[in-house]
């Protein structure tokens, strides 16, 4: 018996093979069709997806043969690796001198007579190991056989790609999490170390406002008057970015049903208005299946933003709802200012503004319409705006049922 040599890019072949981490992983379906595809193909016993270790060759998916591994001394694959470009067919091992008295040759239940392996390479250009052929007596393959074996191979080296992707994504999914709880936390400290010192700003600007009125004058009621609303707009805008980062934790299967309009009418109850608006709601009480919060987020939003960026002396705001095969259709279509053209494609992105004050002299954060596209798309769906300058607005968007 004559073992293989080492080859001379042998630690750099090593560092390669480890650097997938399949080795001593569990046996997957995929690589086990090719293995048995393979041996019917070929028309032999055994069939063996090996990558050849440091001191073994492993095999990944094993058809026929009784064990999971064997010494690398005695391993064929490890010939098979030194020309990483060529089917390595072994008709008679008996009649060939490197493996004639190999004692897998003579293992007395399932001799290794005839052997065929194609290498499988990684994207580099490393042999790692092989896929393999065998059979208790001689044999030799035909030209179609080759071929088909050769392009088994190709396949097994696809899914190697498709594991190094798989494993990076999860790598990738873990820094993600990672990264995302710590800005959860550190949004959470920034929420209480700041709206609390906001809140004593807003009472204590009402405290000397009325306690100070008569001797302040109006430069001095203004600027209390001006601390006060950057408090609350600086107030507002933290509660909304933590609106926007919670809006990704909604479980999608967290769902219940309800109606629609008795859900609408509790967020019209929940809204501040403090002019004269009409909210026609649907027609039909629909009972829908879905995340209720989640929803009624999206609903708060909206209708809010009817209501804030209206420009007529009475805001008429129309809702209503239709049913597909596989989703529920929202549309909130308001008579209000509008939005620009040239504002449409980017009014869902994080922090853009149309540029408009509400009518409380307010100018947005950005943060609410993105916030709201997050959850549609949470929740299986689109939303899509048309509006026409000075004249409506209308917002339809769509959840899985």
């Amino acid at each position: 018996m004559i073992a293989a040599p080492l080859p001379l890019n042998e630690k750099a072949r090593m560092k390669a093979l480890e650097s997938l981490n399949i080795l001593d992983s569990l046996p997957e379906q995929q690589y086990d069709n090719i293995t048995e595809l393979a041996s019917y193909i070929c028309g032999t016993r055994n069939a063996v997806i090996s990558l050849v270790d440091e001191n073994r060759q492993w095999f990944k998916s094993n058809l026929g043969m009784a064990v999971c591994e064997t010494p690398r001394e005695v391993s064929f694959c490890a010939h098979a690796i030194h020309n990483p470009s060529e089917l390595m067919e072994i008709p008679n091992a008996l009649e060939d001198p490197r493996f004639k008295n190999n004692p897998l040759v003579h293992d007395k239940d399932n001799p290794v007579i005839f052997y065929a392996g194609v290498p499988i390479l990684d994207q580099t250009g490393f042999a790692l190991g092989t896929l393999c052929v065998l059979d208790n007596k001689p044999k030799k393959l035909s030209d179609k056989q080759r071929k088909g074996l050769l392009n088994l191979a190709q396949q097994v080296q696809e899914l190697l790609k498709l594991h190094v992707l798989n494993t990076e994504l999860k790598v990738s999914r873990s820094h993600l999490k990672k990264h995302n709880d710590l800005l959860k936390d550190f949004a959470g400290t920034v929420s209480h170390d700041m709206k609390m010192p906001l809140a004593n700003l807003i009472v204590t600007s009402d405290i000397l406002n009325k306690k100070y009125s008569s001797i302040l004058d109006d430069s001095g009621r203004e600027y209390l008057s001006y601390l006060k609303k950057s408090s609350l707009s600086l107030s507002d805008y933290i509660t909304n970015i933590l609106a926007h980062y919670e809006s990704s934790s909604y479980n999608v299967d967290d769902r219940k049903s309800f109606d629609v309009n008795d859900l609408l009418e509790n967020i019209i109850e929940l809204i501040n208005i403090k002019h004269h608006c009409d909210i026609h709601l649907p027609e039909f009480n629909h009972t829908i299946h879905c995340n209720r919060v989640a929803l009624e987020q999206i609903f708060l939003n909206l209708i809010g933003n009817s209501i804030k960026y209206n420009d007529k002396e009475e805001t008429v705001i129309d809702l209503s709802i239709t049913l597909d095969d596989s989703h529920y259709i929202f549309k909130i279509k308001d008579n209000g200012r509008g939005i620009p053209e040239d504002k449409l494609e980017t009014i869902f992105d994080l922090f853009s503004t149309v540029g408009e004050y509400d009518r409380e002299g307010q100018k947005g954060h950005g943060i609410g319409l993105s916030t709201v596209k997050q959850l549609v798309e949470k929740l299986g769906g689109e939303i899509s705006v048309d509006s026409v300058l000075g004249k409506n607005t209308t917002f339809t968007f769509s959840i899985a049922q």
